[in-house]
């Protein structure tokens, strides 16, 4: 069965107040995404991975010996990716809930460091990527960043929250100001509830 674009949680216009325009997110969502959906699909049809599971598909054919991933890997794990990026914001402020900010003071002594390191992670990631905190196998949490779609599920890690720094998520609000962006997206979009539930 193919897959298929997500609707997004909320109205194009939700987050508009909060620092991501309506604009930004006809791009990204209804153009950028969607093209991963169908390249994704026309990549897997007719070979092995054509009904395996999006993560099936990211673990089986991520390469950890080469930076340039194949296009079936680099679709679908694109389309994952965004997947789980428009459920990590939400309009409207998110309150953090307590036992994540315990796990973020525990493993990064505040919630504050905690940010600094993820926006260090996405503003230093040279060219298209992501940032990401993630859990790990034996419970700890890290800030990693990963270029073009790699995710964490290539190492086995829980994606706990993740931020897009591929240009066409920040342009058109931010210019190339990624280090702002970044902090708005910390600030503002992060929908914490979501955040917590995943761990």
């Amino acid at each position: 069965m193919a897959f298929q674009l997500p609707d997004l949680p909320y109205a194009h216009d939700a987050l508009a107040d909060l620092g991501m325009s309506a604009e930004t997110l006809e791009f990204h969502h209804d153009l950028h995404h969607n093209a991963y959906v169908t390249n994704g699909n026309a990549a897997i049809a007719g070979t092995e991975w054509e009904n395996k599971s999006l993560e099936d598909i990211i673990t089986g054919t991520y390469d950890a010996s080469s930076v340039a991933q194949n296009g079936i890997f680099n679709n679908i794990s694109q389309l994952w990716n965004h997947n789980q990026f428009w459920e990590m914001m939400g309009p409207g402020k998110s309150a953090m809930p307590g036992a994540l900010e315990k796990a973020l003071i525990e493993n990064f002594g505040s919630v504050d460091d905690f940010k600094s390191q993820f926006s260090a992670a996405g503003a230093g990631q040279f060219g298209s990527g992501w940032c990401w905190l993630v859990k790990n196998a034996d419970g700890s949490l890290a800030v990693t960043k990963t270029e073009n779609g790699v995710n964490p599920l290539c190492f086995g890690q829980t994606a706990l929250l993740g931020c897009d720094v591929w240009e066409h998520s920040y342009y058109i609000d931010f210019r190339n100001k990624r280090p702002v962006y970044l902090t708005n997206f910390l600030d503002n979009l992060v929908n914490w509830e979501n955040v917590a539930s995943r761990m």
